[in-house]
């Protein structure tokens, strides 16, 4: 698949990285000849230097053989500008960055295409999403709906109060009554290495574990976990006046109370205006800790530090925990930390890079898949597709398929309704299976569906 990616940015360079692993033929073209040399003698893919709104810089690029094109520079506009051009000039799906709540709008879905736009993302909005997930449930470090709900995907770290450590997940199936029904472990976080784990398989303490189940069994998981203890969050306390603050405190239930410090003034008066009056906006240094203190810290249920620098989100994250605030949330662009932040305990970790490219990996596949995410703590992958007629999944049992070790089946929808599935299940068509991988294997998972 030959795919353009415009914008040798954060998330155009992370993306670039990916995809160049899984042998994809990869163009990266920016038009600062220093951001591209950074990337270009470390990894399998080519780099052009010119404007994506250049017409000869995109058939430089080859954009007439392009399956797909990705413009995520951080201009909107140029964005917008970049697709419509690489669809007349013969690219066959584009794909582009914005930040323009509107443009997501299902009614202007079809005007975009028309002028040549297919896809559009907006990863602060889909961080937004992810930290109000995670905060409704303070007690998981990543949570995900599929189907409405009908299947919920939770990670949790393990502690010592978990009563399901130290057993094969055989014993445990045993043990437990209705276990099938009940959850199923798709990944297991262990240190640096990521398990998709069998019955041979143990959880151990401090182990981050991914279950997948339906939403009425949600507690079960919360007690077998030892999470009972964990507050629900009602007040939060954000540290950085960013766009993603500003979704999170939009996104927020109306039961949370919300408080943002930024030392930015002019940004202070620019929340007022585009925030209810439900969100206190407070001026002054997120550093301080007299201020934050001052201003109910300890009497906070979960603190969210958004600021563009990870030392200062990570360090702010171990303060506030210290201070007793159970539930910390940190951005963390620089993927390098993420295992640090981990390590340190910092309860969420939030990267936009790792969600964007989630969320446009799902346009390099054939098959009809509704949703890929990455797993930010694990080096793993999870896609939810639809069933067509006559693909492979269909014909054998689950046992029968033959899936590598490294790939396994979380659940399946079928009429609306989540079922944790054993080796005897027959897919249908139509049905919505959600799938688990270690990263760059999903294209394998795609021959059962396609």
């Amino acid at each position: 698949m030959k795919i353009i990616i415009a914008g040798a940015g954060n998330v155009g360079t992370h993306l670039a990285k990916l995809l160049s692993l899984e042998k994809q033929d990869i163009i990266l073209m920016d038009d600062d000849e220093e951001n591209l040399s950074m990337i270009s003698n470390s990894y399998d893919l080519m780099t052009v230097t010119a404007s994506p709104t250049s017409i000869n810089g995109l058939k430089e690029a080859g954009i007439k053989e392009a399956d797909l094109f990705i413009a995520v520079t951080p201009d909107e506009s140029r964005n917008m500008t970049a697709c419509m051009l690489a669809t007349n000039l013969g690219a066959q799906k584009t794909v582009a960055r914005i930040d323009n709540y509107e443009y997501l709008l299902p009614k202007n879905k079809e005007f975009f295409n028309k002028l040549g736009v297919n896809s559009l993302i907006y990863p602060e909005m889909l961080a937004a999403k992810e930290i109000v997930s995670s905060m409704k449930m303070s007690w998981v470090r990543q949570s995900w709906e599929f189907c409405g709900g009908a299947l919920v995907l939770l990670g949790a770290k393990m502690r010592e109060t978990s009563s399901i450590l130290n057993k094969p997940l055989s014993k445990l199936k045993e043990d437990e009554e209705d276990f099938g029904k009940s959850y199923h472990v798709v990944a297991i976080k262990r240190g640096q290495h990521t398990i998709i784990p069998d019955g041979k398989d143990s959880i151990y303490l401090n182990d981050i574990v991914y279950f997948m189940t339906t939403r009425k069994l949600i507690p079960h998981i919360r007690q077998i976990a030892g999470k009972d203890n964990y507050p629900d969050v009602k007040r939060v306390m954000i540290m950085g006046g960013s766009r993603i603050a500003i979704r999170t405190a939009q996104y927020a239930p109306d039961y949370m109370e919300i408080k943002i410090v930024d030392n930015d003034l002019q940004r202070c008066n620019r929340l007022t205006e585009v925030l209810s009056d439900k969100v206190m906006i407070i001026n002054g240094d997120g550093r301080d800790m007299d201020l934050l203190l001052e201003e109910g810290l300890t009497k906070m249920d979960a603190f969210v530090a958004l600021t563009d620098n990870a030392e200062t989100n990570i360090l702010a994250c171990l303060a506030a925990k210290r201070k007793g605030v159970e539930k910390t949330v940190a951005e963390v662009e620089n993927i390098d930390y993420i295992g640090m932040a981990e390590s340190l305990d910092i309860g969420t970790v939030i990267n936009k890079k790792v969600i964007a490219a989630g969320h446009i990996y799902q346009m390099m596949l054939d098959a009809d898949v509704n949703n890929v995410k990455s797993l930010t703590f694990a080096n793993a992958d999870v896609a939810e597709f639809t069933v067509k007629a006559g693909s492979k999944i269909t014909r054998h049992l689950i046992k029968d398929l033959k899936l590598q070790k490294s790939i396994t089946i979380g659940g399946v929808i079928r009429n609306g309704e989540g079922m944790l599935v054993d080796g005897n299940f027959l897919v249908q068509p139509g049905d919505h299976v959600v799938v688990f991988c270690l990263r760059t294997m999903i294209k394998k998972v795609e021959k059962y569906f396609s």
